[in-house]
């Protein structure tokens, strides 16, 4: 088995851009599960079904957990509770590997840590999987630290330490983003339009919904379209 572990902000920008049925599909070709956390589920659907502005998006993403196109920990069998306990591990891990002034510097929330807690134990029982996260700051916890540090040290003025033995308990997850799945889709004929301004439209759409994509990506993910 393996598995897609969605955080908020990927989801989030589909669901802003009305791609719910690209969803489905590419659960459709995927071998494998489509994964959401309880507290993933509380930050999409449970509190945003209680105001209005954000009502509408939050019913449908609560369809694709009733049709079973994201399902919750418990469908394979995992306690959302040793979720939980190891997403507290995770908040502590992720926001004191950056220090000012001698004090963490608090980077991300129950939602993202949740998604590396399940991700990790998933890494445990030898299941392969992949966090599919559209948020920058996590996303360069993982991938490019040093350029989170640079970035930190200009928007806080302030000299920032790395506790890199922290890092490496991150080093060895591995990310997508709504971006490439919406590239996925279209190369896979989901997206029904061949023409090359659909692919650049709905990329630039998740861009502006939230998706940390670059100008220069977008435009090197249209090269090897």
């Amino acid at each position: 088995m393996k598995a897609l572990i969605f955080d908020s902000s990927t989801l989030i920008s589909l669901a802003m851009n009305g791609l719910f049925e690209e969803l489905r599909q590419l659960k459709e070709i995927f071998d494998g599960k489509f994964l959401i956390t309880r507290e993933v589920k509380k930050e999409i659907i449970d509190k945003p079904l209680n105001i209005k502005r954000f009502e509408l998006e939050a019913i449908k993403i609560k369809e694709l957990l009733d049709d079973k196109t994201l399902e919750l920990p418990e469908e394979i069998k995992i306690d959302s509770s040793e979720i939980s306990r190891k997403t507290a591990e995770v908040l502590e891990l992720a926001n004191n590997c950056f220090f000012s002034n001698g004090k963490g510097i608090h980077l991300i929330d129950d939602g993202e840590a949740s998604c590396v807690a399940l991700s990790k134990h998933l890494k445990e029982s030898k299941i392969e999987n992949i966090l599919c996260i559209d948020e920058r700051t996590t996303r360069n916890i993982i991938e490019s630290p040093e350029e989170l540090k640079d970035f930190l040290q200009k928007k806080l003025h302030s000299k920032i330490e790395i506790k890199k033995n922290r890092l490496e308990y991150f080093s060895d997850l591995k990310i997508i983003r709504s971006a490439e799945l919406v590239y996925v889709a279209w190369k896979k004929g989901i997206v029904k339009s061949k023409n090359k301004k659909v692919l650049d439209a709905m990329l630039w759409a998740v861009k502006f919904k939230g998706c940390s994509i670059s100008e220069d990506e977008i435009k090197e993910i249209q090269k090897i379209s």
